[in-house]
């Protein structure tokens, strides 16, 4: 994704207002941004300034081994701006999915685009037998993504394809599907993962780059620290039953109607980081934990390979390497019980010490009296 430097493209505003939505709007979407980016107030100004002032930032998505979940969900968000974000105020220049052009004009576009600006990207790369398993214009999916990065200020890896490999790179994985990071170099890569990614979180990451003019704060998986710094598991509505040790144990039983936590039938959402859980999906009212089905841990590396999908980890992670589901609950009601009691000694102790020290300091009255 490279820096726009064409004055003569409208701004984001200009586009929205263009569009037919109202300023009113527009401040909306600016709020809701700047909040799934977790800014502080200030930071609604900063978003609104950049986006009634900066062009249109050009776009190339590049669609490799996928199956476009990461586009849908981007088109589908809830919010109408987030879309828009895609459609028409980055002014996506080249797509397969969406674009009208084909053949030998949608290339014509491609590389127009690349002699000013550089993109994005869904899906990983097949290097297999000289990358013959996915080939677009007569140029293999590795050539043509060494060509568009080669002047790129940076790359958006969108969903697990593109940053991990997802189920294409799964043993034995035939064509040797790689993702991006593993093949690129020397560019800033930022990871966007999930099978697909939050339509609002792709929205966020863009506006922090049109709005920054640099990449967000990543972590050591390259994925944006706003949205992947917090467990699924910690914002799970479920997380009392799992602090309880009541579990679902099949999908069909009595604790499945009433809502327990559903790690014993696979769920991933203790060692996966995403913001399913705070974000959530269909306008803000959903996830697969509250549809009833556990995480699967799309945003995690290799999550096709760690594990049946429907098979809890042998380990229960917070609690010990000896600690599983069996035994969570009865964990933390000890760890609880313990705590109690240790609060109730310290605060005997504690008392013990002030009433001596008042004793102390009474004689030491006396005396001087």
């Amino acid at each position: 994704m490279a820096a726009q430097t064409d004055q003569k493209r409208p701004t984001y505003f200009e586009e929205v207002m263009r569009k037919g939505y109202e300023r009113r709007d527009f401040l909306k979407f600016c709020a809701t941004m700047a909040a799934y980016m977790g800014l502080e107030t200030s930071g609604v100004a900063q978003i609104t300034d950049a986006l009634m002032n900066k062009p249109r930032l050009p776009v190339i998505w590049l669609h490799f081994q996928e199956c476009t979940c990461c586009s849908e969900s981007f088109i589908r968000s809830s919010h109408p701006m987030v879309a828009d974000i895609l459609l028409d105020q980055i002014s996506l220049d080249y797509t397969e999915t969406l674009m009208a052009a084909s053949g030998f004009q949608a290339e014509a576009a491609m590389q127009d685009t690349m002699k000013k600006y550089k993109g994005e990207l869904e899906g990983s790369i097949p290097t297999a037998a000289d990358g013959v398993y996915c080939c677009i214009g007569g140029k293999s999916a590795l050539q043509i993504l060494e060509e568009t990065a080669a002047n790129a200020k940076a790359i958006i890896a969108w969903g697990s394809c593109a940053t991990h490999g997802c189920v294409q790179a799964a043993k034995p994985n035939p064509t040797k599907a790689t993702p991006v990071r593993k093949l690129i170099s020397g560019k800033p890569i930022i990871n966007v993962p999930g099978c697909p990614p939050i339509g609002e979180v792709m929205a966020g990451v863009i506006v922090h780059v049109v709005t920054f003019g640099t990449i967000p704060e990543l972590d050591s998986l390259g994925r944006p620290k706003a949205f992947y710094s917090k467990r699924v598991h910690d914002s799970c509505q479920r997380r009392p039953y799992y602090d309880a040790g009541m579990f679902v144990e099949s999908f069909d039983d009595e604790a499945a109607k009433k809502g327990y936590c559903l790690y014993k039938v696979g769920c991933k959402g203790p060692s996966t980081y995403n913001a399913c859980g705070v974000m959530k999906w269909n306008n803000g009212v959903s996830n697969p934990i509250i549809s009833g089905h556990g995480c699967i841990g799309c945003s995690e590396e290799n999550y096709w390979d760690n594990g049946r999908l429907y098979e809890r980890a042998s380990v229960f992670p917070g609690f010990g390497i000896e600690s599983n589901a069996d035994t969570v609950g009865k964990v933390a009601l000890g760890v609880t019980a313990a705590g109690i009691a240790a609060h109730a000694i310290m605060t005997n102790v504690r008392k013990k010490e002030l009433i001596s020290d008042l004793i102390g300091e009474g004689k030491e009255t006396e005396k001087e009296i």
